[in-house]
């Protein structure tokens, strides 16, 4: 196995993170000595947010939905901090509720900023990475792309098709230097999730813990991380399952109620500054 590459110097920009996983992310690449963009939405958070991470971090405004959003948002990482090493596609939503009763306008928000936020963002980094014959991707994608519960069709539909688009691309790739990490995530302690039940046998995550294994994966990139590590046995398992057993298993880790049974109240504010047009 080949020695882990220091993190210091190298330029990382993450997406989605002035809050959660990816300002978690970005405090700890930047408290290793990581150039750090920190990429959102809300400009005037994600340069808080580089104020409160240190270290030189830059915030920067992005719409991941927007492709010439993310066109600016990584020159002007390359223009400040030097030549792009590790893009973290980060930002995603999640609305809870049943497939039929989501608006269009809820769903098509969703897939532009879990799925259409991941393609921009390979689109524009990728070839600047491989003309330059290195570089690494990391995209966040969940539990969620190995299971779909009721309450998250389109979250996991999103999810699973992060992971498809990354295995293909990752294939394109090969020989290039190019690395692509898929990291899989159990249940976070976020916003994202609030109101949510936890499942079964399964205990929250703290973003740190996700944040740190983000950057174990880009000091020794690989394809896939899961956090934790045991709920690799678990998800693939379940792949391989026929259907009647993978439902069985799925009420067993009460996986049926982790968005059925979220609490409305808990999740009003998130729901409020995620909805279309927000």
């Amino acid at each position: 196995m080949a020695e882990p590459r220091p993190i210091r110097d190298l330029v990382v920009a993450v997406t989605g993170a002035a809050r959660g996983i990816g300002r978690a992310t970005a405090a700890r690449l930047a408290g290793e000595g990581a150039r750090v963009a920190i990429g959102d939405l809300d400009a005037t958070l994600a340069e808080a947010a580089a104020a409160s991470v240190g270290a030189g971090a830059i915030g920067l405004p992005l719409d991941v939905t927007d492709r010439s959003s993310f066109e600016a948002f990584v020159d002007s990482t390359e223009d400040r901090l030097g030549p792009l090493d590790v893009l973290v596609n980060n930002a995603g939503i999640l609305l809870m509720g049943p497939f039929l009763d989501e608006e269009d306008a809820a769903t098509a928000r969703e897939v532009a900023v879990n799925l259409f936020g991941v393609i921009h963002g390979m689109r524009v980094v990728l070839p600047r990475m491989r003309a330059r014959g290195r570089g690494q991707v990391v995209n966040i994608a969940s539990g969620a792309s190995f299971v779909a519960p009721p309450g998250e069709a389109t979250y996991a539909a999103t999810k699973h098709a992060v992971a498809g688009l990354t295995e293909g691309v990752r294939a394109e790739l090969r020989g290039t230097g190019v690395e692509l990490t898929l990291v899989f995530p159990g249940l976070v302690n976020t916003e994202l999730a609030a109101g949510s039940q936890p499942t079964r046998g399964m205990k929250w995550l703290e973003p740190d813990t996700v944040a740190t294994a983000v950057v174990s994966a880009i000091a020794e990139p690989r394809p896939e991380v899961f956090v934790p590590r045991s709920l690799a046995a678990t998800l693939k398992l379940n792949k391989v399952l026929p259907p009647r057993a993978r439902e069985s298993l799925g009420r067993f880790f009460r996986l049926d109620q982790f968005a059925t049974g979220a609490d409305p109240a808990k999740r009003a504010d998130y729901n409020a500054r995620i909805r279309p047009g927000a």
